[in-house]
């Protein structure tokens, strides 16, 4: 090392002893080693990894640990993107929640596809996780990459008592997505066809008429993916079978080219009767004439 007065090894383990001597030559060729020196590395620093994984645990000592040791930013993300408040509100970890919030963790962080922690938390139905996020200023209006919105993410996880408190607190139940410009209504037509969720929806004002870029309409969503329940509740809530889409189409067509008997008869047999009583109603009444 010549005339240095410092050696840096590297590659070292953590939490390790090790033993070394220096070998001083002198200009002749000979040498001679120092006395042996005892040092030791320190502990590895605490990591993102460490975190997430005590994150996962829902591990509140290793959480609270990790964080005061101040070498780990409270938002790292994990190799999906997830910040550990998001894991923590997906699982439902009110706890850990709250240590995060409090250690500074940003409660509208949103991860590579737009989600969210509330967005996470609604799909999942954790209302008091919802509430606390509320409380620290998370907000409802928050889009992910697709357009949806936290309401969205309750219709389809078909969080009833999630869905109930995002109504009461203001949460807009007809706000579309910027893909296909589906609601919340549009969504559980498509994919669960709950009819509780819809019909909760639907009271707190969702247009049961609302049309999406296509011009399909939930009625014509929910026929063509069978949800029987929901087509009769849609009826019965004033679903209208005569609008087409934009291809022309209506919902007893669309219905009847898919097989989806059931669902194109109710619509047929609301239609006939529709008609009917539009028919009687073009007529004067005549009872009494031949008494």
């Amino acid at each position: 090392i010549g005339y240095g007065t410092k050696h840096t090894v590297e590659g070292l383990e953590p939490s390790t002893s090790y033993k070394f001597r220096l070998k001083v030559t002198s200009p002749t060729g000979e040498y001679t080693y120092s006395p042996v020196v005892s040092v030791s590395t320190t502990r590895e620093p605490l990591s993102g990894k460490q975190l997430h994984h005590a994150v996962n645990m829902d591990d509140e000592v290793e959480v609270t640990k990790v964080l005061q040791s101040g070498t780990v930013m409270v938002d790292v993300p994990d190799k999906l993107g997830f910040t550990p408040l998001m894991v923590a509100a997906q699982k439902g970890f009110f706890r850990l929640v709250q240590i995060l919030v409090e250690h500074g963790a940003d409660v509208n962080l949103q991860n590579a596809s737009g989600k969210n922690s509330l967005m996470l938390a609604c799909f999942a139905g954790h209302l008091d996780v919802i509430k606390y996020l509320r409380k620290c200023g998370a907000t409802w209006e928050t889009h992910d990459l697709g357009g949806c919105t936290a309401m969205h993410w309750a219709a389809d996880g078909g969080q009833m008592p999630v869905i109930s408190y995002m109504i009461n607190d203001g949460c807009k139940v007809d706000v579309k997505d910027s893909g296909s410009l589906w609601t919340p209504l549009m969504r559980v037509s498509a994919v669960t066809g709950d009819a509780d969720v819809a019909s909760l929806l639907i009271s707190a004002g969702a247009d049961v008429n609302v049309k999406d870029k296509d011009g399909k309409t939930p009625l014509m969503v929910a026929a063509l993916n069978n949800h029987e329940d929901l087509v009769q509740l849609l009826l019965e809530k004033g679903a209208d079978c005569q609008i087409k889409n934009e291809f022309g189409a209506g919902v007893i067509e669309m219905a009847k080219a898919f097989g989806r008997q059931t669902s194109w008869r109710n619509c047929a047999v609301l239609q006939f009767q529709e008609k009917q009583e539009k028919d009687n109603s073009s007529y004067p009444c005549c009872s009494g004439l031949h008494s």
